[in-house]
């Protein structure tokens, strides 16, 4: 990128105002960004980007006809893309389909801020680190957790490093995890990845009603139990719904299973 090439963006957004009011946001933390399109709902923002193909997208969720999710999806890996929204459950989502980053209705200065560095390093050629995403994946786990009124206060989502991404793994998605010296492993059905939690920490944060501790260094999701298979010496194996692995019970914990 050279000064001769100027930043472009798409803003869409279905209410006009709060487009405009974005559109000077921008142009206030990042003078040499240029608003090239302003969209109303998801199909004209795709019109727009084929036409001018912009290196940025801000793209509302809630939009009508194409969402914010649904018009990512048409843009695929060809733009960085920011998500707005006035909820941010939704920003889960957005990291799925590859954001960059979210922006929260209303916008505050400090905030977007941040969105336009990050945006710099990516457009400049930086990896943008999983510890620079760290803040707001935890401001986002926060609010899920708030929103969604989780009984008893028990963990919904781990916040994992898988490569160069953080990824936000809902905990009803975990097959099981297990220690691995000062890490454990989180496996679910999209992959694994190392967490700096003990299983000591996650046994009291996790739900007992859907999740028991089989052994000293694995805790395993109920739901995904597909049969206890008795052993010598008071011990059981744990066989999993449709994977190949077997997890051990040991003596401690046989008393889960009596009755099965």
């Amino acid at each position: 990128m050279t000064p001769a090439t100027p930043v472009t963006a798409l803003i869409a957004d279905d209410e006009p105002l709060l487009r405009e009011r974005l559109a000077q946001h921008l142009a206030q933390a990042w003078p040499g960004l240029q608003v090239v399109a302003q969209a109303r709902n998801g199909r004209e923002a795709l019109e727009l980007f084929d036409e001018l193909q912009p290196r940025i997208a801000f793209l509302d969720v809630h939009m009508p006809g194409l969402n914010g999710i649904e018009t990512a999806r048409g843009i695929g890996r060809r733009a960085e893309i920011v998500f707005v929204t006035a909820y941010e459950q939704y920003a889960v989502q957005a990291f799925e389909q590859g954001a960059l980053d979210y922006l929260v209705k209303p916008f505050e200065p400090a905030r977007l801020g941040e969105t336009v560095r990050r945006l710099q390093q990516r457009l400049g050629g930086q990896a943008v680190a999983p510890e620079t995403l760290e803040p707001v994946l935890e401001r986002l786990a926060d609010e899920l957790r708030r929103r969604q009124g989780a009984p008893g206060g028990w963990l919904q989502w781990i916040r994992a490093s898988v490569g160069n991404s953080v990824r936000l793994i809902p905990v009803q998605e975990v097959v099981y995890l297990k220690s691995d010296e000062k890490y454990t492993l989180v496996v679910w059905p999209g992959g694994e990845a190392l967490i700096r939690k003990t299983i000591r920490e996650l046994a009291d944060e996790l739900d007992p009603d859907r999740f028991v501790q089989v052994h000293r260094s694995v805790i395993v999701n109920l739901h995904q139990v597909a049969q206890v298979v008795r052993g010598a010496n008071e011990t059981a194996d744990v066989h999993l719904k449709g994977r190949p692995e077997v997890l051990p019970v040991s003596r401690s914990y046989l008393h889960l299973f009596r009755q099965m």
